[in-house]
C-alpha cells in the first residue's frame, strides 16, 4: 500500500500479520500518511525459569526459553509454531504408546490417489486435540472447535502529537478469556495533559535524580538529567507536577503475592501518575506498566576500590628479567678484562718500537671503570688507539645503546601497565576470587538478572551460579544495598 501510494492521508489500514517486527512497524508508520492499526500475536512467557524451560519433563536450551538471551526474539513466528507442532505431535505419539493404543501403519504412497488411508489417523487426530503442552508460543491446547483458548493478540495504532509527531503505541490486548483489554479510540497526545498536576514518583540516583538545595518551608526540590527531561515534557505538554520519592526507595519488583513494590507498585496502586528515574525496561515491568521510548542505554559495570599503591624500591629492575641483569653484570668485568689485556699488549708493542705508551688505563680496575662508564653513558677519560680496542669498544657502545633504549621503553610500559593493573576485569574473574565481597542493589534489574541466570539449571557456565551464591548470601543482607549511593559509600 505504501509503495503504490494507497496509504494516503485520509486512509486507515489494518494490518493483521503475526510476523511483523517492531522495526517494520515503525518503518510503516513513518512512511505512510494515513492511520494504521496493526494486529499481531504475542507470546507471554512464564516468570519461573524452571517452568519456562521444561517441555514434558525434558529441559531445553536456555536460548529457546530465556527472553534475556535475545535469540528467542530473533525467531520468526512460523519457526515457533513449527517447533510447537513437532512437540505436540511427539506428545501425541508418546501418549499413544503409553496407552497401548498404537495402530500399526503400512507404507503409504502420497502420489497414488487409490492409497488406503491409515486406520489410526482419526484416533491420532483426537489424541492431538486432547493434548496440552507448553511450547515456545505459550500454552497450547484445543477446544472442541479446534481453537487454542490461550492465544493472545496485541493491537497497535498510530498516535499523534504536535510536539513529538507520529508514533506507534499499544492500544489494547485481546484474549479469549478476558476479551479486549484497552481502547481502540485514537488519542491525540499533548492536549489531555494541559493544566493537569501529575504526581511523579522517583528514586535517587546520581546523575539522573538528585536532591537540590532546598529552602526551608518549601517543598523538596530535585535536579539531574531525568528532572531536566521531566521539566522539558512539562513545558511542552503544559502540565505541572509534584514529585516525591518512593517510600521503600526501590525501582520495582514483583513479590511472591504477585504485588509490586517500589515505583512500579506506586503506579499500579495509582498513588502516582508518572515515574521517572534511571529505571531499566524489563519484560516483567513492561507487562504491567507502559514505558516511554528509552533515551539512554548503559551496560553493567563493576565498581571496585582502587588498590593501594605499594612502594617497591626494586621496581627499577622490573623491566628486565633477573637473567638479563646477570648477563649485563657479567659482561662489564669481562669486557673490562679484555680491554685491560689489549691495553697491556699495546703497551708492550709501544715499548719495543720505542714509542710513547698509550694513555689507556693500565690497571684492571681502571679498565672496568671505563667499561662501566660507557655502559651508563657517562663517557671515559682514556684514549683508544689500537684497531682491536676500537672494535671492542665500538661493539660495547652499540650494545649499551640497545640495552639502554630497551630499558627506557620497557620501564615506561611497565609503569603504565602497573598503574592500570586491575585483578578483576570480567564476571569470571569476580566469581573465581574469594578475597573481595560483592553485591548489587536489591530488587533492581541487575539483581533480577543475576537471580535469573544464577538459578537457571540449564546454564552450562557456573559463573552466574557462583555470583548469585555470594550476592544472595543471607537473603542479600550481607553484600547488597538498598540504593546506588549506599553502594558507592560501601565501596569507598
Amino acid at each position: 500500500a505504501v509503495e503504490t501510494n494507497l496509504a494516503s492521508k485520509d486512509s486507515h489500514w489494518v494490518y493483521v500479520n503475526e510476523e511483523i517486527t517492531d522495526n517494520e512497524i515503525l518503518e510503516l508508520v513513518h512512511s505512510a500518511l494515513g492511520r494504521m492499526t496493526v494486529i499481531r500475536q504475542i507470546f507471554p512467557l512464564s516468570r519461573d525459569n524452571n517452568q519456562r524451560c521444561m517441555r514434558n519433563n525434558h529441559r531445553i536450551s536456555s536460548l529457546l526459553c530465556d527472553p534475556q538471551e535475545g535469540y528467542l526474539q530473533m525467531l520468526q513466528v512460523s519457526n515457533l509454531y513449527l517447533y510447537d507442532s513437532v512437540l505436540m505431535l511427539a506428545n501425541a505419539f508418546h501418549r499413544k504408546l503409553e496407552d497401548r493404543k498404537w495402530h500399526s501403519m503400512a507404507s503409504l504412497n502420497c502420489m497414488r490417489k487409490s492409497t488406503k488411508p491409515w486406520n489410526g489417523g482419526r484416533s491420532m487426530l483426537e489424541t492431538i486435540k486432547k493434548g496440552h503442552i507448553t511450547g515456545l508460543t505459550g500454552v497450547m491446547e484445543f477446544r472442541e472447535d479446534g481453537a487454542n483458548p490461550y492465544v493472545q493478540f496485541e493491537i497497535l495504532g498510530t498516535s499523534y502529537s504536535e510536539t513529538f509527531g507520529k508514533d506507534v503505541r499499544r492500544l489494547a490486548t485481546w484474549d479469549s478469556e478476558k476479551g479486549l483489554n484497552g481502547s481502540l479510540q485514537e488519542r491525540r497526545l499533548g492536549n489531555d495533559l494541559q493544566g493537569l498536576t501529575l504526581k511523579v514518583v522517583t528514586v535517587l540516583e546520581e546523575p539522573f535524580v538528585m536532591v537540590a538545595e532546598n529552602i526551608l518551608g518549601q517543598p523538596k526540590r530535585y535536579k539531574g538529567f531525568s528532572i531536566d527531561v521531566l521539566d522539558a515534557l512539562a513545558k511542552n505538554l503544559g502540565f505541572k507536577y509534584e514529585i516525591y520519592q518512593a517510600p521503600d526507595g526501590k525501582y520495582g519488583q514483583q513479590l511472591q503475592n504477585s504485588s509490586w513494590n517500589g515505583m512500579i507498585g506506586e503506579l499500579i496502586n495509582k498513588r502516582a501518575d508518572l515515574a521517572i528515574s534511571a529505571i531499566t525496561i524489563t519484560p516483567e515491568r513492561e507487562s504491567v506498566v507502559d514505558f516511554s521510548k528509552r533515551y539512554m542505554d548503559y551496560s553493567v559495570g563493576i565498581l571496585i576500590k582502587k588498590p593501594e599503591e605499594k612502594i617497591n624500591i626494586f621496581s627499577l629492575f622490573a623491566p628486565f628479567d633477573f637473567a638479563v641483569w646477570a648477563c649485563i653484570a657479567a659482561a662489564i668485568p669481562i669486557v673490562g678484562v679484555l680491554i685491560f689485556v689489549l691495553n697491556r699488549i699495546q703497551a708492550v708493542r709501544a715499548q719495543n718500537a720505542s714509542q710513547p705508551s698509550p694513555s689507556a688505563s693500565s690497571t684492571l680496575h681502571s679498565a672496568i671503570w671505563v667499561v662501566y662508564g660507557a655502559f651508563v653513558q657517562q663517557g671515559g677519560e682514556s684514549t683508544v688507539n689500537s684497531v682491536a680496542m676500537r672494535i671492542v669498544m665500538g661493539s660495547w657502545w652499540l650494545f649499551t645503546l640497545i640495552v639502554c633504549s630497551s630499558y627506557t621503553a620497557n620501564l615506561a610500559a611497565f609503569l603504565t601497565v602497573s598503574r592500570m593493573d586491575n585483578p578483576i576485569r570480567t564476571f569470571q574473574d569476580l566469581s573465581k576470587q574469594m578475597d573481595i565481597s560483592y553485591g548489587t542493589v536489591r530488587d533492581s534489574a541487575v539483581y533480577e538478572y543475576f537471580k535469573a541466570k544464577g538459578t537457571n539449571p540449564l546454564e552450562q557456565d557456573n559463573t552466574f551460579a557462583e555470583l548469585w551464591r555470594t550476592i544472595s548470601k543471607n537473603n542479600g543482607a550481607d553484600n547488597c544495598v538498598s540504593n546506588p549511593s549506599e553502594g558507592i559509600r560501601k565501596v569507598r
